[in-house]
């Protein structure tokens, strides 16, 4: 037995190779030329670190300064403990926008519009 494939399966697979290789030369000119031996290419290097170290810290900050605040608002106000629940909500909901931007998956806000059409 050298053989236990069927003509109708070799030539299915044949088909599926084929495809596969014309998927794979379009995709390659589709996609963006990479540069080699840049530092952003390479895993674990400082770029990398410096990139989530950003993104955890702003994380942080946005859920720090809503506790904060929230336990402010508790102190002056005498409302312990929902100023902190609720500005610590805010400020998880904060931290990830602030993250979300940071990425580039949400648009930063508009320097100055306020809906006016230009020209007016």
């Amino acid at each position: 037995m050298a053989s236990t494939k069927r003509p109708a399966e070799s030539d299915h697979d044949d088909g599926l190779e084929k495809r596969r290789r014309e998927l794979e030369a379009e995709l390659a000119t589709r996609r963006p030329a990479r540069q080699t031996g840049t530092a952003d290419d390479k895993p674990g290097t400082a770029a990398g670190y410096g990139q989530a170290m950003k993104l955890s810290s702003e994380f942080v900050a946005g859920i720090l300064v809503g506790a904060a605040l929230g336990w402010i608002i508790d102190r002056l106000a005498g409302t312990s403990p929902w100023g902190l629940i609720i500005f610590l909500l805010l400020g998880f909901g904060a931290g990830v926008l602030n993250v979300l931007r940071s990425v580039g998956v949400v648009a930063e806000p508009l320097q100055g519009h306020r809906g006016d059409k230009p020209g007016k």
